[in-house]
Formats: structure tokens, sequence, C-alpha cells
């Protein structure tokens, strides 16, 4: 079941639940408990159908908030201005389950040490954001060739704003599983668990041998990484590195 349709069905089935729970004097009376009541109700619902766990507090969040901003009287101006926003942003993410994340200074500084040291190398980022990554790495091997596909327009918009300077940037808007990764060293994606066996099926079929699919945080279901670079920052980043024509073994640690 699509993910955005069992968030429907879980708020659909919790309003039913709620209703029939106020009908039957099982809850105080006025408003606010009907409310509350429909929010446990969907994240039960949800939890159910297995929804992933971020979707819980949305569904905790969603009636109450709503219920409030329609007491509250905002003009609809806002809503629709933070709709257009949002979907500029996160675009196509309800379909690809794919959020905006943003890579920091220290992934960039590992990342550039995986790149050849004996000639220039070319680098993909795919679903690349603003292009924070590719513009550190830019100035970390200016010898390189860098590549940014993002398909929000808005990430896309602030990312050539911020690298149209940078000679050796390229940066498009559109889906990086209709361009070719046959060009490139290295292939990095930031991205989520959803899409990654669709990510390694395209790199065994068309990234040249012995070139490297680079993948923070997020695992490829069912295949060891070649090598897992621990970065040094707040979070714990963990770069899964897999070198596309090797064999695929127990994968090697380094800091």
């Amino acid at each position: 079941m699509p993910p955005a349709f069992k968030a429907l069905l879980a708020q659909l089935l919790a309003c039913v639940v709620a209703y029939v729970a106020g009908r039957s004097g099982m809850l105080p009376p006025g408003l606010w408990p009907l409310v509350l009541s429909q929010a446990l109700a969907a994240v039960m619902i949800a939890t159910i159908l297995r929804s992933a766990r971020w979707w819980l507090p949305i569904h905790l969040a969603f009636m109450p908030t709503t219920v409030a901003a329609l007491q509250l009287e905002i003009s609809p101006g806002w809503y629709l201005g933070a709709f257009i926003l949002l979907a500029l942003v996160y675009w196509s993410s309800f379909r690809t389950q794919v959020p905006l994340y943003l890579s920091n200074r220290k992934t960039a500084e590992q990342l550039s040490t995986l790149l050849p040291t004996d000639r220039p190398a070319t680098v993909l980022d795919i679903g690349s954001g603003t292009g924070s990554l590719l513009r550190m790495l830019a100035r970390l091997r200016p010898d390189c060739h860098y590549t940014g596909i993002e398909a929000a327009p808005a990430p896309w918009a602030l990312g050539w704003l911020l690298g149209r300077r940078v000679r050796s940037l390229e940066w498009h808007l559109g889906d990086f599983f209709t361009s070719p990764w046959q060009a490139y060293d290295v292939v990095y994606a930031f991205l989520s668990p959803v899409p990654m066996t669709q990510v390694w099926t395209k790199a065994q079929s068309e990234m040249k041998p012995g070139s490297l699919l680079v993948s923070n945080s997020f695992a490829i279901p069912g295949r060891e990484p070649d090598e897992i670079v621990q970065v040094d920052d707040g979070r714990r980043t963990r770069l899964l590195i897999y070198r596309i024509g090797a064999p695929g073994h127990t994968a090697q640690a380094r800091n």
C-alpha cells in the first residue's frame, strides 16, 4: 500500500472511531476530546498499517493542528502560500519517499579522500539538494568535475544561485534515474532506504567497473558494502562504499 494512501486511510478510519466514541458517550462533551481521540486513533491505525515511524507524530499532530488553525481564522492565502512553498521544496517526496538531506563539511572532506589522486575525477551527486556537498568538494578538489541533479525546484534554484560561479560544477533539474551514469567515477547518494535497490540496479547496469557508488547512511538491501567510512561528525555519519564490479563481501570499516 502506498504510504500516502496509508496516511489517508488512517486519518479517515480515525475520524470514524472518534465519531463512534463520541456518539456512544465514551468521551467527555466538547470538541477537543473528540479531536484528541481522533489523533490517538490515527496513530494506532497507522501503527497497525505498519507506516514508517516518522508518520506517527504527523498523525498525532494533524487533526489538533488543523482544528486550532481553523479556530484562529487565518486567511486562506497563508495556507496556499505554505502549500506552494512546501511543494517547491519537497516536490515529489510523497512519491519517492526521499526527503531533503544536506551533507555537512566533514562528509565532503571524507568523500574527497575517495577520489582518485592521480587524475581529475568525475562526480555525480544524485538528489543533490542545494548543491552544498558539491560546492565543498569543488573547493577541496578544484581539478575534478562535478554534476548535481535535483528534482525539487526550490533547492535546485538555490543551488544554481549559489553555484553559478563554480566552473567545475554542472547543475541539472530533473530525475536522476533518467540520466546516464556511465561517465562518472563516483556517484554519491544521500536519499532514503526506499530507492536504494533501484539505485544499485542502475549503478550495476551503467557505471564502469572500478567506479564507486557512495551512499550516505542508507545501505543497499542484500549487499554488503565493500567499505564503510565513519565520519567524525555529530550525527556519526557512515559512508557506505560499493565498488562496481567487485563481488560482495564482509565490509571493512575505517575512520
